[in-house]
């Protein structure tokens, strides 16, 4: 079996896995990363999702030959030296998470999108976050949070 060099919440990684292996399952099964959920497995509820360079994407669909040399950053890694990211403080002050199973991808795809656009409208943050479901529908309070977090970002 191959082995890769990953890059992985700012740390080198070396990883054996069949080149087909998703990224959720080396994050999960290989390195106990395990903040990134499985949804669906198809790219559809954005539960797995980690930013790669940058981007918010959905790690079941990614292989892990696809991403050597990347640099990739699961919920583990968004808060920095113990302080929370913006987008984690505003979810704590909203309160958004009720059985909590999507929230890291939903603040994944939150962070991402706010780091490209600093100063969004409601509809761009709606537009942003469509392609994240969530069960226990809280797409108001998420909503909430993530205009919060733009002003923290702002500020």
């Amino acid at each position: 079996m191959p082995t890769y060099t990953l890059k992985i919440n700012g740390v080198e990684q070396n990883v054996e896995a069949s080149a087909d292996t998703p990224l959720l399952w080396i994050l999960r099964d290989n390195l106990d990363l395990v903040g990134t959920k499985y949804g669906c497995g198809i790219g559809q509820c954005g539960s797995c999702t980690v930013h790669v360079d940058g981007t918010a994407t959905r790690s079941c669909l990614l292989q892990v030959s696809q991403i050597e040399g990347k640099d990739i950053t699961t919920i583990e890694g968004l808060s920095k030296e113990g302080e929370l990211h913006p987008v984690q403080e505003a979810w704590k002050e909203v309160d958004v998470p009720q059985c909590g199973y999507c929230q890291a991808g939903q603040i994944m795809t939150a962070s991402a999108f706010l780091d490209k656009n600093a100063n969004p409208s409601e509809k761009d943050i709606s537009n942003a976050m469509h392609g994240n479901i969530c069960r226990c529908s809280a797409y108001k309070r998420i909503q909430e949070a993530v205009v919060l977090a733009a002003e923290k970002m702002d500020a």
